[in-house]
């Protein structure tokens, strides 16, 4: 066995983020009554969703801190809105309730389960690998019952580097007492999991659920899959 130990991504690699946000942005929608400054609910959506995209992007690098992007990720949507007052206050009820709606949500991706039920049986040692906030990746976990496959649960506000810095996968290596010639990091993102982990002399698996074109990324992954099932038959 090539491979020891699997670092593995969460959200939108195994818990199924998008679409699980999608309906607590949704419900909070609907909580906070926002069709009133709102007369067509998917800009609001849309919105959101491009803020999200770039702030967490922002995020990853360490340009901006997780307390920034809690706020600034409610405001510019809102502030799109016809007569609101966009206060501070508004922004964090809304995220508050937003991640407890959002971390509730059982879905997965498809396979996900079977996956891991396979790699376990295989005697990988498996560890999540997440930039996400501690305790709301905690309650997804308990949500969607992944939290027992994993040895070892690293996540970047504790290893105090986010993917994709070294620092990142060196304190991930350190905790799970892992080595990197027998480590795979399959993950969903070109960037933090991919480009982080063969930066940091780490193998990637890139799942490529959302169809990133590869020769314009510029970045060569050690394997390519396009389903979560297609895992098994590399590992």
């Amino acid at each position: 066995m090539r491979y020891k130990d699997l670092f593995i991504d969460f959200d939108d690699t195994l818990y199924d983020t998008y679409n699980n946000a999608n309906i607590a942005l949704k419900e909070t929608f609907a909580l906070f009554r926002l069709e009133r400054y709102f007369p067509d609910p998917q800009a609001f959506f849309d919105a959101y969703w491009t803020t999200n995209i770039e702030l967490w992007r922002s995020y990853a690098k360490g340009e901006i801190t997780r307390d920034y992007l809690i706020v600034e990720r409610f405001r510019r949507p809102l502030s799109t809105g016809s007569g609101l007052e966009v206060t501070e206050k508004l922004c964090l009820e809304m995220s508050d309730t937003f991640l407890d709606c959002c971390s509730s949500k059982s879905g997965v991706v498809a396979g996900a389960h079977e996956l891991m039920d396979y790699l376990r049986g295989r005697g990988y040692r498996l560890h999540m690998c997440s930039n996400g906030f501690h305790e709301i990746q905690y309650k997804k976990l308990a949500a969607c019952g992944l939290r027992e496959y994993f040895d070892t649960v690293i996540l970047s506000e504790d290893a105090g580097a986010n993917k994709p810095s070294p620092l990142f996968f060196d304190y991930a290596l350190k905790v799970s007492g892992t080595r990197r010639e027998e480590t795979l990091m399959i993950g969903d993102n070109i960037q933090t999991d991919i480009r982080g982990a063969l930066n940091a002399g780490i193998d990637a698996l890139l799942f490529n659920r959302w169809g990133i074109d590869l020769q314009e990324s510029g970045i060569t992954p050690t394997y390519v899959v396009n389903t979560l099932d297609e895992i098994k038959e590399i590992l």
